[in-house]
């Protein structure tokens, strides 16, 4: 059958012998072969034409650039930059100059501010863009910064120094976690140490990667340092803290928890430096024991106001220094001191230095007994606070006994104490102080109902607040005769 072509755009479709249609096969064949030839001569131009290019480059001599200079010239070129907005913005043209904006101190950029000469005339530009951050700058002239999880990064903590800078720096900095490939190392917190000596509080939570290093430039570059807290970062040792204590002597608040690098030497030299410390606060790090808990109250007897130990090997013997030394005493919590038993409590009691002590909280503890609780009461007048967790020695006889000495006493938390009953509650309540006013009974499954109240209850009408949660033997009857007791809170 002939073949049908069509002529044109809108021509028809007419018929052409096969003697025609070869004829077009073979003009399509020439054709793809131009097409292929002017494919390789143009590839063949390209190619030309990017060697010739290269080589002019490498002929070429190169434009001069501030990435040409070492990093000791362009550090005293940036040191120079008068103004924090200016330095911000060199901050953002490379890693590199960020690196080395970091590592300027705050000290070196006033002293070549002050080594700068001062133009003649005024930069307007300047001017107004001062005026304007004046307008924008906030009232308070403290700066607080917080990085978490994947923002914490070494790069994001220079930039943060870097800008803060101008204003004096950073004076409250938290780092609660960290990026998973690119975390915050030493260098990071050398760059806010160097850019911000004003810098009151660190916290620095889950950070592995920081190590003694990072604290000592901080010790060097931070001596306003008041608050500082160290959670899990295990490569913080003694070291680290022997360097805080050095350089930062205004330490008023300490705070270390699962650090395993952390021993006694360390709280030592804090104890004999930091004469200002109040608060400290030391939880399960393994190393920690006698020594380091007894020279810190030791040193600080005449500060120290809070306590709170967790998860420590330590011995009756720390809690007999807490007893003796502890005359500032307000706040004391401890917590899972397995090895610490009825003696080292009754000793701390009758030590008779806790008398300042208002809030104590205790669990887990299994030195704790009636007799403990009986002493505690009577050597601590000041008492105003007692809460009990899961101290299974705790009956009845205790509470009664610890009722009879607490005079200005105003605050019971009971959680998973099971030998109390109640009627120890109802005692309790009957010789409470005038002053009692809050009651909180939180999975004690020692508090069932009673057969039968007496026809007469004393009253307690200082009761105002009642907590009774999770405690299945607590029913309608018992909230009955709770109520015949104190009148008021019904």
């Amino acid at each position: 059958m002939p073949a049908f072509y069509a002529y044109g755009d809108g021509g028809c479709l007419v018929s052409a012998p096969a003697e025609l249609s070869g004829l077009f096969c073979r003009a399509a064949v020439q054709q793809r072969k131009r097409t292929l030839v002017a494919a390789s001569a143009v590839a063949a131009a390209a190619a030309e034409f990017v060697r010739v290019a290269k080589k002019q480059r490498q002929h070429q001599p190169l434009l001069p650039s501030l990435d040409a200079l070492p990093d000791e010239c362009l550090f005293e070129i940036l040191r120079r930059v008068p103004g924090g907005r200016d330095r911000g913005a060199s901050a953002c043209v490379s890693r590199r100059w960020l690196a080395l904006l970091g590592s300027i101190r705050a000290s070196e950029l006033g002293q070549a501010a002050a080594a700068a000469v001062t133009p003649a005339l005024p930069d307007l530009n300047e001017e107004f863009v001062m005026e304007e951050d004046k307008d924008e700058t906030p009232a308070d002239p403290c700066v607080k910064r917080v990085l978490e999880g994947k923002e914490a990064t070494d790069v994001r903590l220079a930039a943060m120094a870097v800008v803060a800078g101008s204003r004096g720096g950073l004076e409250k900095l938290a780092v609660r976690g960290s990026h998973p490939t690119r975390g915050v190392t030493d260098q990071g917190l050398s760059a806010v140490a160097r850019g911000s000596p004003n810098l009151s509080s660190l916290a620095l939570w889950d950070v592995p990667l920081i190590t003694d290093a990072g604290l000592a430039e901080v010790a060097v570059g931070c001596p306003s340092l008041e608050r500082l807290d160290i959670s899990r970062c295990p490569l913080i040792t003694d070291k680290g803290l022997v360097a805080v204590a050095q350089g930062c002597s205004n330490l008023v608040s300490l705070t270390i928890e699962g650090c395993s690098g952390v021993g006694n030497e360390g709280l030592r030299a804090i104890g004999r430096c930091c004469a200002k410390l109040q608060a400290v606060s030391i939880k399960n790090c393994a190393h920690v024991g006698d020594q380091g808990i007894s020279s810190l109250v030791c040193s600080a007897t005449a500060s120290l106001a809070k306590i709170r130990l967790q998860g420590l090997n330590i011995t009756d013997a720390s809690l007999a220094v807490i007893g003796y030394y502890g005359k500032a005493v307000t706040d004391l919590t401890l917590t899972r001191l397995a090895t610490v038993g009825e003696r080292g409590f009754w000793v701390m009691a009758n030590a008779a230095g806790l008398q300042n002590l208002k809030c104590m909280s205790v669990t887990s503890c299994p030195g704790v007994t009636d007799l403990a609780l009986s002493s505690i009461a009577k050597f601590c007048p000041s008492l105003k606070q007692l809460c009990l967790r899961k101290c299974g020695h705790v009956s009845d006889a205790g509470l009664a006994a610890f009722t009879e000495s607490a005079k200005v006493f105003e605050n019971l938390q009971l959680e998973e104490c099971n030998r109390v009953t109640l009627v120890g509650i109802l005692s309790f309540l009957r010789s409470c102080s005038q002053r009692f006013r809050a009651l909180s009974l939180v999975k004690c499954t020692g508090i069932k109902d009673i057969c039968s109240a007496p026809a007469k209850l004393p009253l307690c009408k200082s009761l105002r607040f009642l907590t009774i949660k999770d405690c299945p033997g607590f029913t309608d009857a018992s909230l009955a005769v709770v109520g015949m007791i104190c009148p008021l809170w019904v």
